[in-house]
């Protein structure tokens, strides 16, 4: 019989889990490298009206997409399709991507990755926040974004196209 077990000294009560401010969003680390073995990174981001990723690329892993609330549009290669509540989308690695909130308030989503590289390049980007309410607009220092990035197998292509 096949028996699976739930590590549990890195098992993390979801309120326990800090908010971080990332690229003028905030973000919960709610799976990593050290409580999925290697294997996963999954990452609650909640962003303001009009907030967008860069346009990049995952050289080394997939990245999904699941919309909790209000609206995003999504660009996977050439295609674009626009997300809400209950809604996915895949990133496939070698294909450029990313996403604006579209929609008139923020927006909430889960991010998740088959390694632990997304959320450690999350945590290196980010910082603490001060709590749970979204951070003034900042110009993120691009050359470490860039740099992290490309540690972490991902690579800055530049904003999200119009």
């Amino acid at each position: 019989m096949l028996m699976t077990a739930i590590k549990t000294d890195t098992a993390t009560p979801i309120a326990s889990v800090p908010p971080r401010e990332f690229l003028s969003s905030l973000v919960w680390i709610k799976a990593d490298g050290l409580s999925t073995a290697g294997t996963q990174s999954v990452v609650e981001i909640l962003a303001p009206a009009g907030w967008a990723t860069p346009w990049h690329n995952h050289l080394t892993h997939d990245e999904y997409f699941y919309i909790l609330e209000g609206e995003v549009t999504a660009q996977v290669g050439d295609t674009r399709v626009v997300l809400r509540p209950g809604d996915y989308a895949f990133g496939p690695r070698g294909v450029p991507h990313g996403y604006r909130v579209t929609g008139s308030g923020p927006a909430r989503l889960l991010m998740m990755t088959g390694d632990r590289d997304f959320a450690e390049f999350v945590r290196e980007t980010s910082t603490p926040a001060a709590g749970n309410e979204l951070p003034a607009p900042s110009e993120p220092d691009i050359e470490k974004v860039v740099s992290l990035a490309e540690r972490y197998g991902m690579e800055i292509l530049g904003p999200m196209p119009d």
